[in-house]
């Protein structure tokens, strides 16, 4: 049995048998930090920021997600499958059932009278299946509700009056949910941590690479023909002596006499807890290629066939307030890197790309490209035609030439093509889109709008199938549709 989960007993009386541990798990700390502490720097690892009743604990702004949970719950679960729902329902709050279906079994104790002399075994029978309920939200003001209502129940009525039934959803997951108050389910979640967190580095400045599954700290004493098999966490302190071979999952705690000091989370600088590697462009079937460039020249013809009406009134708005041209033709490069001029409804003054060079120290954008909230380029016709995406009608005619896709990474030109070559590769293996997956997933956070470019172009390229495209397009529909109905 290994340092996290033994159980030494201390004699007790017949008369009241129940178990207690003489080293609690909560008494420990590795890297400084206790149980309770490594189950909230694992979640900050995803993001997620884990808020409680009663804990006046700082709401981070820089948390993507707020995982709200009673105050005796460690719930652990895979965000994975709530990620379609998180991007595309985009809901203001996720109610999740989180389904624990762990085989439980029993324990036995030993029991010992006043003298410590042997009594009994006792047999604990542990419960079924439990049911545990959580929520997951990105609004902080939600997150505050929850963390100052005086009980979970008051935490729920709040939420649910503040929210719209329409702006919740609910779940059943898979996981495991820990009692932060019983010993060893507390345990239990420092074994299923070291099994899961791959990367315990990215929010714990004192986790130090041994092996592939293997982290020490700075102050412990490994020598180097130790060998790790397995998940093994080394605390302060700690020796692991020549030749010794330590099997996990399995925690060396901290040295309780030697004095470890910790960092906060630095939630600005998480980085992923899987770096993505380098990408191979996907090697897409030629019936995947023949249905889209079927659907692309089918949606193409759509386009024009119904936004053709509009031409002359925009053509029209365009001359009387800036004359001609009517049209602007920008170089950018398509698959294998041919260049292509990309058109559009000229919605910039003439004079726009002298103009640029004037303001680029103005510029808002964190890449490449530039952009300007008031960009003072835009004429008032353009401006009208941009907040709508009208400006982009004649691009069906990119689409038709076979220049363009319906859906694909952004269209840049060459000199922005040369910011990251993995991701220079990856976007020009397919043809650009008139909309892809960057615009309909960014969030537009100041300083990270590049980032999710390369992200979510890279992951698009990677994982592409028709049903995405289909959700990509419907998403786009449906933001438009929401921008004419605010205009």
């Amino acid at each position: 049995m290994d340092e996290m989960t033994q159980i030494q007993t201390e004699p007790r009386s017949t008369q009241t048998p129940v178990p207690q541990t003489a080293d609690a798990p909560q008494s420990r700390t590795l890297w400084g930090l206790d149980p309770i502490q490594l189950f909230t720097r694992y979640w900050a690892a995803h993001g997620v920021q884990v808020v409680r009743q009663g804990e006046r604990s700082e709401i981070v702004k820089h948390a993507e997600l707020y995982l709200l949970t009673d105050p005796s719950s460690l719930p652990l679960f895979s965000l994975h499958k709530l990620i379609d729902t998180l991007n595309w329902v985009q809901p203001h709050l996720v109610f999740i059932r989180i389904h624990d279906a762990r085989e439980r079994g029993y324990r036995e104790w030993v029991m010992t009278d006043a003298d410590g002399k042997f009594v009994r075994f006792q047999r604990v029978y542990d419960t079924p299946e439990q049911l545990a309920r959580v929520v997951l939200t990105t609004d902080d003001d939600v997150a505050q509700l929850w963390q100052s209502a005086r009980d979970p129940r008051t935490a729920w009525k709040r939420i649910k009056k503040f929210t719209r039934k329409s702006d919740r959803t609910t779940l059943s997951l898979e996981g495991t949910v820990f009692n932060r108050f019983e010993d060893r389910d507390v345990a239990d979640c420092v074994r299923e941590l070291v099994s899961k967190w791959k990367r315990p580095d990215s929010t714990v400045a004192r986790a130090a690479k041994i092996s592939a599954d293997a982290w020490r700290d700075p102050q412990s004493n490994i020598d180097s023909s130790a060998r790790f098999v397995g998940p093994v966490w080394v605390g302060a302190g700690r020796t692991v002596a020549p030749n010794t071979t330590v099997v996990g999952p399995s925690v060396m705690w901290d040295d309780p006499t030697v004095a470890v000091a910790t960092e906060d989370i630095q939630w600005q600088e998480i980085v992923p807890t899987a770096p993505p590697l380098e990408p191979l462009p996907r090697e897409a079937g030629f019936v995947y290629r023949f249905c889209k460039r079927a659907f692309d020249i089918v949606c193409a013809i759509a386009g024009l066939m119904f936004t053709l009406p509009l031409y002359p009134f925009i053509m029209l708005a365009i001359y009387i307030e800036d004359g001609r041209p009517f049209f602007f033709g920008h170089m950018r490069e398509t698959i294998g890197g041919r260049e292509f001029p990309c058109w559009k409804f000229r919605s910039m003054r003439r004079d726009a790309e002298k103009m640029k060079a004037e303001l680029a120290k103005l510029n808002q954008a964190d890449g490449p490209q530039f952009f300007m909230e008031n960009d003072p380029r835009l004429t008032k016709t353009g401006r009208l035609l941009r907040k709508i995406n009208f400006d982009e009608f004649p691009q069906f005619w990119n689409v038709l030439v076979g220049d363009m896709s319906m859906v694909g990474p952004r269209p840049s030109p060459y000199k922005e093509n040369q910011f990251c070559p993995a991701w220079r590769e990856a976007r020009l293996s397919v043809r650009p889109g008139i909309t892809g997956l960057w615009q309909v997933k960014r969030t537009r956070r100041a300083g990270t709008d590049f980032q999710e470019w390369i992200k979510y172009d890279i992951e698009y390229v990677e994982t592409r199938t028709f049903w995405l495209d289909i959700k990509i397009i419907w998403k786009t529909y449906a933001e438009i549709f929401s921008k004419l109905s605010r205009s």
